[in-house]
């Protein structure tokens, strides 16, 4: 009998992937042709109302880079950017995965343009650098398109003339705040601390919260914070920050949210104006990567790592990095949902300003909805860290951290493993559809000093969300113990 009932359900479990691969098949390529249309005319849109035709990653490799006012640079099969400023040159790596998420469409529409491209042979103007050493060997080749020149001849000055603000984002004072790239320079990130205001007198220690993607502060602030005894209030300094281009910090339109300048703001936001000199780290989903960035920089100063739900996926040898973790995270799938919804932001660039302007752009009118319809029931901080973010910053920040990080994960982790002696510990729901279990145990495998914990019936959110006060006490544990 039980055999039986394990072949139905293996039957069962196999009709469900075929059926969930036969429709996904059919969605997804529907949203590859919608995701075409749209970009038509949002470029229409855009002439119209900023009198500009904004360039987007799905029309050339390096227009939307250079537009921001960076140079796109193809050394040795990766993709770095260099950032131009008045004092200094800077490389920042870049994903690929942002003009290169191959797709059925896509796959024929560069077949299209490669058989027009033998009829009309065009050279493009290129800038060939070669380091030479002694023996005249060439040391590292570097190509640069031929959009240089424009930028050559004041491009990007040009274009900080030109409005901060786009017509498909928000412009109230919470969105639209600090966004130019003159002021950017001198702003700094949304930042609430709780606790002793100078921990160097008293004694106490500082505590790093960093949420994840298309959150805020307030998923710490309004959840584990109040759920603090009264004496980890008094003795730690509780902090949390909102990232770059979310909830209530700087949204610039020209920034392309590397990991570099993620890790840059939070050390001008916090670790310098709090003079923090040793600090835990708490850190969710995308933060986690951010995390292990601030860890590797300030390997003397970190005293614990708390990783909850960490995108970790080790990449096969001889696999694309990026790509392969963008397949990962986002798998093209319609079920589960929160899989369908990782997969509409990170491959559809233009669904997903549309999903932004519908709903960030009008997040007044949605978070006073949801008020109204629930009386006030329903705490909307989840639903608020949800709607400030621009589609730029999303965008970016999604393919940038994710995607661009694939490849140095690994040398984060071995570092850490070799060079810190911080205490490691790692939380992960059971029932997290969207980053899975395997990710923390990855971690572990890297780290063996690491300890991981997999809490039953817990989700990517649930994991905080609900159990706040539990994990409120277990933090306050691994702090002590640390002290001690």
């Amino acid at each position: 009998m039980s055999v039986r009932m394990d072949a139905t359900r293996s039957v069962l479990m196999l009709a469900g992937r075929v059926a969930n691969d036969m429709v996904s098949f059919i969605v997804f390529t529907v949203l590859d042709l919608l995701d075409i249309l749209l970009c038509f005319v949002y470029k229409v849109i855009d002439l119209l109302i900023e009198g500009e035709w904004k360039p987007c990653y799905c029309s050339s490799t390096n227009e939307a880079i250079t537009n921001s006012g960076n140079i796109l640079v193809s050394e040795q099969g990766e993709s770095k950017i260099l950032c131009l400023s008045s004092s200094k040159l800077q490389w920042e790596d870049i994903s690929d995965t942002l003009y290169s998420r191959p797709s059925l469409v896509s796959d024929l529409s560069k077949f299209t343009v490669k058989e027009l491209k033998r009829l009309k042979v065009e050279a493009p103007t290129t800038i060939q650098t070669r380091e030479r050493i002694r023996n005249g060997t060439v040391r590292s080749t570097f190509t640069i398109n031929s959009t240089i020149v424009e930028m050559l001849q004041c491009k990007i000055e040009r274009q900080r003339l030109h409005s901060i603000t786009r017509w498909s984002d928000c412009d109230c004072m919470t969105c639209a705040s600090s966004t130019s790239s003159s002021s950017f320079k001198e702003t700094t990130l949304f930042v609430r601390a709780e606790g002793p205001t100078d921990n160097r007198e008293t004694g106490g220690e500082d505590v790093l919260f960093i949420h994840g993607f298309i959150s805020s502060s307030a998923f710490w602030t309004e959840t584990v914070f109040p759920n603090f005894s009264e004496e980890a209030k008094s003795t730690y300094r509780l902090i949390a920050v909102d990232l770059l281009g979310f909830g209530r910090s700087p949204k610039p339109t020209d920034s392309l949210y590397t990991l570099r300048e993620h890790v840059e703001m939070i050390q001008r936001s916090v670790l310098d104006p709090y003079k923090v000199k040793s600090f835990h780290i708490v850190a969710h989903s995308l933060g986690c990567i951010v995390a292990l960035a601030l860890a590797v920089n300030h390997p003397e100063a970190v005293k614990s790592l708390t990783l909850l739900a960490p995108p970790y996926f080790p990449v096969p040898k001889g696999e694309a990095a990026s790509q392969y973790v963008l397949r990962k995270v986002a798998p093209r799938r319609v079920w589960p949902p929160i899989a369908f919804g990782s997969s509409i932001a990170c491959w559809y660039e233009h669904i997903s300003r549309t999903i932004c302007l519908l709903i960030c752009k009008n997040h007044r009118f949605w978070e006073f909805l949801t008020k109204l319809v629930t009386r006030n029931r329903l705490r909307t901080y989840m639903l608020e860290g949800f709607f400030c973010h621009t589609h730029n910053a999303a965008w970016h920040t999604l393919h940038n951290i994710i995607g661009g990080t694939a490849g140095k994960i690994d040398v984060y982790l071995d570092t850490i493993q070799d060079w810190l002696n911080c205490d490691i510990n790692i939380f992960h729901g059971k029932d997290d559809e969207l980053l899975p279990v395997d990710c923390s145990y990855a971690i572990q495998s890297r780290i063996p000093r690491a300890r991981v914990k997999v809490i039953e019936k817990k989700d990517h959110i649930t994991i905080v969300v609900g159990r706040q006060k539990v994990f409120a006490k277990e933090l306050e544990e691994i702090w002590k113990k640390c002290g001690g």
